[in-house]
């Protein structure tokens, strides 16, 4: 997408995503001139403020402050924020009064919100030589299809198969490495022990599913001329809605959310014995199932066909600029440093507890001891490395939001009744398409 078609695409929605997100519409954009309101850089001493959410990053940025900030006389002040939707609000609310932060902590599905309402700024000419630090399906996530760059990756959540070592040998269950094999593991394990399930469908974190439509080759937001074209219920995302609908209604998984008491007992007892995720896993089950801890593997994802070498994406945000920042180059600077410093991202990974986004970082001193619930794997964080070299490029829109929460109703209506999860798709693409134009988008047919 060239970056003048992608100013036009703002223009258009300039008032639309703070109304589906809940917040006053915003007048308009900005400017027609992506420069005006960034200002320029001022002689002398720079502060910068740095929208967060991550633990302990003032930490990481005091590293900045004593090392190439106190050179350069640039000083970052991090305010702690809250994540998702409330940060993209608040950013949105700030930048109509043009009292935005210089920089932000943003998610990659945020990204086109924010920049369709003018409120990041591209940063392309500060960002030479940054590209090659991550994997290609990771840094097309922050340029949107465009020559322009609107963020530097942060951190990423490259999706793998988690199951119970021991009990896969003890129903003699092979990992499966194609989604075929595994839905044949599920039916298998059915047979040897009926009260057992290889896993759930879960309709209560929509970034699950479309982690799993990603590696399947899905592109839900493209554009068209200069319009949005929304696919959500295009072939691959049909093919893995029609997979696990499947499994659903023939009863070979089970069918409840996930991160309830009664789903963390059923990893913690074994009655549930593999969890589709992605690389913070090991957190999650370290609460979750306890009593488990040393009997789980990591193996990568299943593949839609042998040979296949793809993973999808759940989570990751990126640190980005805006066009409220009068201090551009110094803030694209810091947001370089901080994700490509091998200072910054093992402190990010200490103190912050993130899976870096740059390639380089996920082999570092940080990660030669694999997590102490995987502590039976030694080569975890090698093994998880090599997976996140394969993520599939995703493609965001500006309202994931609507497409997210009608996710969560109308499959999670499909996943309890077991019925036709095609037509929750369905659902899903309407809704998202009627909010696109309600809000004021051309929309390609």
């Amino acid at each position: 997408m060239p970056n003048t078609k992608l100013r036009r695409l703002r223009r258009w929605g300039a008032t639309s995503v703070a109304v589906a997100l809940g917040t006053t519409a915003l007048a308009a954009c900005g400017s027609s001139d992506d420069s005006e309101g960034e200002g320029k850089a001022e002689s002398g001493p720079v502060s910068l403020t740095y929208w967060s959410w991550t633990p302990g990053m003032d930490k990481v940025a005091d590293l900045w402050n004593e090392g190439p900030g106190r050179k350069d006389r640039v000083t970052v002040t991090v305010k702690k924020q809250a994540s998702g939707d409330t940060l993209v609000t608040k950013i949105l609310t700030a930048h109509k009064a043009r009292k935005g932060p210089d920089l932000v902590q943003a998610e990659y599905q945020a990204l086109p919100t924010l920049v369709s309402n003018d409120a990041l700024a591209d940063i392309a000419g500060e960002v030479d030589g940054v590209k090659d630090k991550f994997a290609e399906g990771v840094w097309q996530q922050t340029t949107l299809g465009s020559d322009a760059v609107y963020a530097i990756p942060q951190d990423s959540g490259p999706m793998m198969f988690y199951y119970r070592a021991d009990l896969f040998k003890k129903y003699g269950l092979e990992v499966p490495t194609t989604w075929e094999q595994f839905a044949d593991t599920a039916r298998a394990l059915k047979k040897k022990s009926p009260g057992t399930d290889l896993t759930t469908f879960s309709a209560n974190d929509s970034g699950l599913f479309a982690g799993l439509a990603q590696q399947a080759g899905a592109k839900w937001w493209t554009t068209e001329g200069q319009k949005w074209k929304v696919a959500i219920d295009d072939a691959p995302t049909r093919r893995v809605a029609d997979f696990w609908g499947g499994l659903v209604k023939e009863g070979a998984i089970d069918n409840q959310p996930m991160y309830t008491p009664a789903w963390n007992k059923a990893l913690n007892t074994g009655k549930q014995i593999a969890w589709v995720s992605a690389v913070w896993a090991p957190g999650t089950l370290t609460t979750a199932a306890p009593d488990t801890k040393g009997k789980w593997a990591m193996a990568p994802l299943p593949q839609w066909s042998g040979g296949e070498n793809v993973t999808g994406s759940w989570g990751g945000s990126s640190t980005a600029v805006t066009t409220d920042s009068r201090h551009k180059a110094a803030a694209a600077k810091f947001a370089s440093w901080l994700n490509t410093d091998p200072e910054a991202l093992t402190a990010l990974a200490k103190e912050g507890g993130i899976y870096p986004a740059a390639t380089t970082a996920q082999t570092s001193d940080a990660f030669t001891e694999p997590p102490a619930y995987f502590a039976n794997q030694p080569d975890f964080y090698t093994r998880a490395a090599d997976i996140a070299k394969t993520t599939a490029p995703s493609a965001w829109g500006p309202n994931v939001n609507v497409a997210y929460t009608t996710f969560k109703d109308a499959f999670a209506s499909a996943a309890k009744n077991k019925s036709d999860f095609g037509a929750a798709l369905r659902t899903m693409q309407d809704d998202t398409v009627a909010d696109l134009e309600k809000q004021g988008f051309e929309v390609a047919e």
